[in-house]
């Protein structure tokens, strides 16, 4: 039980209060302790992330891959398109479309009228008044054959949908058709999924009259037809399809026609993938080295709770601003990870004869100067030059053995983000084992024990006051009696 100062007189919660402000001194201090431990920790996870955006590209940097990059140029992109795949071989080839492949294809010879004797829409009956149930027949180049029964609830728009779906009357196999009723022409539209000579169906209908109405004068036979391309003089044929594969290169048949295709480096390709990684790169060194030289502000340590309640929620932004600063100030290990990048980029490549590109600076890539914190200068033009006249030494030069530029590089980011992740722990991992990480369960331990400590001293606080309260009650009772009977007795 606690009994505030009615006897003494004293303002005994505020003096407990201000007994407790020095208790917690020590617990203050631990907790800025942890909190400067957590900003820390953020800065080395915020290099961690930029670390693993930089992996992926520097993965492809060490793949010869990333370099043998080729396109295809077409003289007559309405005849043939090509696209290069990894074998491609560079050259110029003559290519000529001398038949396209295609689908058996019926259509109806004229337009279908209804019973009105107007251009038949759809939603139209296919039999007419008088007219009874009749089969249509469909044979494929397979000989599978399916018998479909038109009624008098059939319009042309469901007798397409049947023939779409028309399976053989044995094995119950789709005869492989597409086909529809086309509103605008009022004709059928059918053919088949698959391409080729080989390609083929009939149609016939029980009643001739219907069977001319759906044909509209057109054969009821459709023929598909094979593909044929001369490339280089060689003449291919029996193609079932208009894209084909030749040379490591794949075509597209467009229409008939002659076409000179041209097999060329891609500069474009390993180009933009070296200066994708360079502007990573120069992102992760402009910001490891702003924290390395940022000056720490020992006299803004982080706010206690109770500082927090004194001030507004600006003046606690401006504060942390400055608490925040310098929290990797000449760390030793951002600044072993900087080394480690550096001296993956500019170190000659051991192994190249002579003669050959060995460095960096050989292709346009270069340092700045000191001020600039080892941050690399693409001289595209130069870059380009060389990707376009020497593409197997860029590529040598960054994959040449285990010492090639992008194994290195990928080794050193690798490294890097070995380092941060022990020293911080890896941001989306759900075990933490870190250094910064053990240490901030340790701190969480030290203060919930002094939390515990800080309620048993307060309590002694309250007891002591409490028992001060108690007897100044007591002797104030006394000395009432006292006077009571002493002066009451005069």
């Amino acid at each position: 039980m606690r009994i505030s100062g009615l006897a003494t007189g004293m303002d005994t919660d505020q003096m407990v209060k201000d007994l407790m402000k020095a208790e917690r001194i020590p617990l203050d201090k631990l907790s800025q302790k942890k909190q400067t431990m957590e900003w820390q920790k953020e800065s080395y996870r915020e290099l961690n992330s930029m670390m693993s955006d930089m992996r992926s590209t520097a993965s492809s940097m060490r793949l010869q891959s990333g370099y043998n990059a080729y396109k295809t140029v077409s003289s007559n992109t309405g005849a043939v398109t090509a696209k290069t795949t990894s074998a491609s071989v560079p050259g110029s080839y003559s290519v000529t479309v001398n038949e396209l492949a295609q689908s058996a294809k019926f259509t109806s010879g004229q337009a279908i009228q209804n019973e009105a004797g107007t251009a038949a829409k759809g939603t139209d009956k296919v039999l007419q008044t008088g007219e009874a149930d009749t089969t249509l027949q469909l044979t494929n180049s397979k000989g599978q054959t399916a018998s479909i029964t038109i009624t008098a609830t059939d319009t042309f728009k469901s007798l397409g949908e049947k023939i779409a779906g028309a399976t053989d009357n044995t094995s119950g196999e789709s005869l492989g058709l597409r086909a529809s009723f086309d509103n605008t022409t009022s004709r059928f539209f059918i053919s088949s999924k698959a391409m080729g000579g080989d390609e083929s169906f009939t149609l016939s209908v029980g009643d001739p009259t219907v069977e001319s109405r759906i044909l509209g004068g057109a054969a009821n036979t459709a023929q598909g037809k094979y593909g044929s391309v001369a490339f280089d003089g060689i003449v291919i044929d029996n193609l079932k399809t208009n894209t084909t594969t030749i040379n490591n290169m794949k075509l597209d048949l467009v229409q008939k026609g002659t076409s000179t295709v041209s097999v060329q480096s891609d500069v474009e390709a390993p180009f933009d993938m070296i200066k994708s990684f360079v502007e990573k790169y120069n992102e992760f060194i402009d910001k490891a080295q702003g924290m390395l030289t940022e000056k720490r502000n020992r006299d803004f340590p982080p706010l206690t709770d109770a500082q927090r309640e004194d001030l507004t929620e600006k003046e606690i932004e401006l504060w942390e601003e400055k608490a925040k600063s310098g929290m990797l100030q000449s760390d030793a290990t951002v600044r072993g990870i900087v080394s480690d990048l550096r001296s993956a980029w500019m170190s000659p490549v051991s192994g190249i004869p002579a003669g050959e590109l060995s460095m960096l600076s050989q292709v346009g890539i270069n340092t700045g100067s000191y001020q600039d914190g080892g941050k690399l200068f693409i001289d595209e033009a130069k870059l380009k030059s060389v990707l376009e006249q020497k593409p197997e030494e860029v590529m040598n030069l960054f994959t040449s053995g285990t010492d090639g530029i992008g194994d290195r590089l990928y080794d050193s980011v690798n490294k890097g983000i070995d380092q941060l992740g022990k020293k911080a722990g890896t941001p989306g991992t759900l075990v933490d084992s870190s250094f910064l990480s053990t240490r901030l369960k340790d701190l969480d331990e030290q203060m919930q024990n002094w939390e515990d400590k800080l309620v048993t001293v307060e309590d002694r606080y309250w007891k002591q006051f409490s028992a001060l309260e108690t007897a100044m009650s007591q002797l104030n009772q006394q000395s009432a009696w006292v006077q009571q009977n002493l002066l009451g007795g005069m």
